[in-house]
């Protein structure tokens, strides 16, 4: 994953971009009939069942807007809450709350269901070594909001982007023109930029990963649409050469016995890309 500085720089930017978005050149809603200077305060409210996520994702968004608006936060990321539930207060001009409302809801709203998906896949896999990954099957424009997500729902990042790690995949594999010539130029690519990236291969067989094993480097093996026979067979083979991933069709009734083969990782699209929003509300009071 990117370093922490760049991922805050990524949720910046996603706020910055999405007021442009909503703002423009102004809410005329508040701005013809709320005074500039009125003051309000307003409460987030839980209306689900679910892991609470985005809250500071809020706190930085009303910072961004307004400096001198005040949250009290009662509930944090990562806690669970039930419906009637207040997570935060919010408090100052009224015109910044509205400004700041249907992005707060949106994200939390988004985030929230995430995180509840993501604890869920760590509650199937509780005591397994196997940890839960995501993908960049995601919301473009929001990829950092959902990773973060993620995190708050126990699972753990993948990479971030195409820059921050190497995946071989099925498609570099044939372009390049096999295992052995990708990982190969590969590695030469990266010692001639002088750029320490941790290369993942695709394997979409046992004899694939057995030509991977071959060649020296790789990171990870990604076991892609195995069956359970196969993944038990792949990670004995693996042994200790290196750290081994399962993916492909994995969903909470086969989760666990992939987890059982003894791989490290699974990793799931459908934390990001097949998750319903939470209901969430801010209320002014």
């Amino acid at each position: 994953m990117i370093s922490e500085e760049q991922f805050q720089k990524e949720i910046s930017l996603i706020i910055e971009n999405a007021i442009r978005e909503d703002v423009g050149d102004g809410d005329h809603s508040s701005l013809a009939c709320i005074p500039s200077n009125a003051i309000g305060k307003a409460k987030l409210l839980v209306k689900d069942e679910c892991i609470l996520a985005g809250v500071e994702f809020a706190r930085q968004t009303f910072n961004y807007l307004d400096k001198d608006l005040k949250m009290e936060i009662l509930i944090n990321d990562g806690q669970e809450v039930n419906f009637g539930d207040l997570a935060f207060y919010v408090e100052g001009r009224s015109q910044s709350i509205l400004k700041a409302e249907r992005l707060v809801l949106n994200a939390m709203q988004r985030m929230s269901a995430i995180a509840t998906k993501t604890n869920y896949f760590v509650s199937l896999l509780e005591g397994t070594k196997t940890k839960i990954l995501d993908t960049r099957k995601t919301t473009p424009g929001i990829r950092a909001l959902e990773k973060w997500a993620v995190t708050i729902g126990g699972g753990e990042n993948h990479r971030f982007a195409l820059y921050d790690m190497v995946m071989l995949k099925d498609n570099h594999i044939d372009f390049a023109g096999g295992i052995a010539q990708a990982i190969n130029k590969t590695k030469s690519y990266l010692e001639k930029l002088d750029k320490e990236l941790k290369i993942i291969v695709e394997a979409r067989n046992l004899l694939e990963v057995e030509e991977i094993l071959r060649s020296e480097g790789v990171f990870r093996i990604l076991l892609d649409n195995f069956t359970l026979e196969d993944t038990i067979k792949a990670v004995k083979l693996i042994g200790n050469t290196c750290l081994t991933e399962s993916s492909g069709g994995i969903n909470e009734n086969t989760i666990r016995k992939y987890a059982e083969c003894g791989v490290d990782y699974i990793s799931s699209g459908a934390l990001t890309h097949s998750v319903f929003n939470k209901d969430l509300s801010l209320k002014a009071i």
